[in-house]
């Protein structure tokens, strides 16, 4: 839209551009969400959020799986922080051939935003990576579920929310899941360390704040996919290549990494290329449904991956693992239901208990007919 002003005849002229006329592909681009090359925006909500659902599980799996090959490979677990350091850099050369292929490649997230979402992208897959040199996978796997209680307890003292007692059965069935699976890995796992409880918890927190600080800065600034991807973990790469520096930790791991190239370099760009695939579909579906319906998805795929592990990799199992799993879960449906509540009518026991007796009324009197 154009505004010319004339001071002696005193009129404004505005023009409006054409259809035909080139508009800005910003503007081109803002209802557009294009993951893989797959524009969801065609598609109605239904399709959308199972083409997501289909493209986190599928490629999460996958993802889940190399990473445990990768870490059952004798002499690698110190190394998770190098591993982190590769995935990341494979992340970013993804993210640049895709932010190649769209048509506006300008960045639109400010930098500071990027530079805290780095940060905690570094804290979440960096520490979560390095407590498998610690714990077991499907206890690595069932604290990532757990997400619920950093957030109500950053809720309550940062913010000072009040919670429903939903949210509070919820997190309490989480905690005493957590403890339960924790002590039983503690009992049959011969090399359990608290070491990895404190490493996935910290990741955890970390993990808890980036879906939300995600879903903000993406829906405020119309960020696309591929530059979330690009600029978090390029800006992350730089993070941990100084720690490692810093720490002496990257010459060993190169060496290691040098003399078993297929099991560590190999396994590690197919881990990261399943892993690129898979967060470009949840932030997709953070894009479109918002984070807790992400959260949920993702929840959901992190118990499949743990009965995976079971069926692939030998390790010590005991049924405490499936009742604290349980456990968890229902602390995960009281999660979903505190959130929609208005959506999901669960009956009542004063409900059921009146249904029942006029059951008992009805039978009674048709038994006397």
């Amino acid at each position: 839209m154009d505004l010319k002003f004339n001071s002696s005849r005193k009129y404004i002229s505005i023009s409006v551009p054409s259809k035909s006329q080139a508009m800005s592909p910003h503007i081109k681009s803002v209802d557009d969400i294009v993951v893989l090359g797959i524009n969801l925006s065609k598609f109605n909500k239904p399709t959308q959020f199972c083409i997501c659902v289909s493209g986190v599980f599928m490629f999460y799996l996958i993802y889940g799986y190399l990473q445990e090959l990768i870490f059952s490979v004798e002499g690698f677990k110190p190394f998770g922080w190098y591993l982190t350091l590769v995935q990341f850099g494979f992340y970013s050369i993804f993210g640049l051939i895709e932010l190649q292929l769209i048509q506006d490649k300008r960045r639109r997230i400010p930098g500071k935003t990027y530079m805290i979402i780095a940060f905690l992208t570094v804290g979440t897959m960096g520490l979560s990576n390095t407590s498998l040199g610690y714990l077991n996978y499907p206890t690595q796997v069932i604290f990532k579920c757990c997400k619920l209680i950093p957030v109500m307890i950053g809720g309550i003292f940062i913010q000072g929310k009040h919670y429903n007692i939903a949210d509070v059965s919820a997190a309490l069935c989480m905690s005493l899941g957590l403890i339960w699976f924790t002590l039983a890995d503690s009992t049959v796992a011969p090399n359990f360390n608290l070491t990895g409880v404190v490493l996935i918890s910290l990741a955890l927190c970390a993990d808890a704040v980036i879906g939300n600080v995600q879903e903000k800065a993406m829906k405020l600034h119309n960020g696309s996919n591929s530059e979330m991807v690009l600029y978090s973990y390029s800006i992350g790469f730089v993070y941990i290549l100084l720690g490692l520096t810093c720490t002496s930790g990257l010459s060993p791991a190169v060496t290691f990494c040098s003399k078993h190239p297929v099991q560590t370099y190999g396994y590690a760009f197919f881990f990261s290329l399943t892993g690129y695939f898979g967060i470009s579909f949840v932030l997709a579906l953070i894009k479109i449904f918002g984070a807790l319906l992400a959260v949920t998805v993702t929840t959901g795929r992190k118990a499949m991956t743990i009965v995976l592990s079971f069926l692939f990799f030998a390790k010590p199992f005991t049924f405490q693992y499936v009742w604290s799993g349980l456990l968890v879960v229902l602390g995960i449906f009281l999660n979903v239901y505190s959130k929609n509540m208005d959506k999901i009518k669960l009956p009542s026991l004063h409900g059921l208990w009146k249904k029942s007796v006029e059951e008992r009324k009805t039978r009674t009197l048709s038994q006397t007919v």
